[in-house]
């Protein structure tokens, strides 16, 4: 069974080699490598960052980005969530998310948005079952090896934080 954790330095190799394989799918981010470990840590939230662990292995990770450094916006995230290919389709996404959701209104944050390609029907899955809604779709919003490439845009407004 799978536990779930923080996200500390100490994972970054493995979550680092998972954010690579979804890069490599052409359909998780606009990304085309990953950063640093201290890059990476210093554009996410110090707070809601876990990884999902299968035994001693690092299947998943999940974390927050800040949508902005205006103090207004302190209640509103951005959601990463990203799964081992060899542990998709096991639920682990599904926990992964449901943790972060939990936290960040522990956190006071009070809206989670979500940019995801069209062609990652999965993930898209993923968000409405855990009551994401979409609010539209950002038409050509950046080009991606010569084609431009559309994302929806998702958002969860807690029912709790920020009321």
């Amino acid at each position: 069974m799978a536990t779930i954790a923080p996200l500390t330095a100490s994972h970054w190799d493995a979550v680092r080699a998972i954010y690579l394989e979804g890069i490599s799918t052409g359909h998780a981010t606009f990304q085309q490598t990953a950063p640093p470990w201290p890059e990476w840590d210093k554009s996410h939230l110090p707070t809601c960052r876990f990884v999902a662990k299968f035994e001693s292995q690092v299947i998943g990770w999940a974390a927050l980005s800040p949508v902005s450094s205006r103090c207004v916006y302190s209640g509103v995230a951005e959601v990463s969530v990203y799964v081992a290919q060899a542990a998709r389709g096991t639920g682990i996404g599904t926990k992964l998310l449901a943790k972060l959701i939990d936290d960040s209104e522990e956190e006071n944050i009070w809206t989670l948005q979500a940019g995801i390609f069209p062609e990652n029907k999965v993930s898209l899955s993923l968000h409405t079952r855990a009551g994401f809604r979409i609010v539209g779709i950002r038409e050509r919003l950046g080009s991606m090896d010569g084609r431009w490439r559309d994302v929806v845009l998702l958002e969860r407004r807690s029912s709790v934080a920020g009321v």
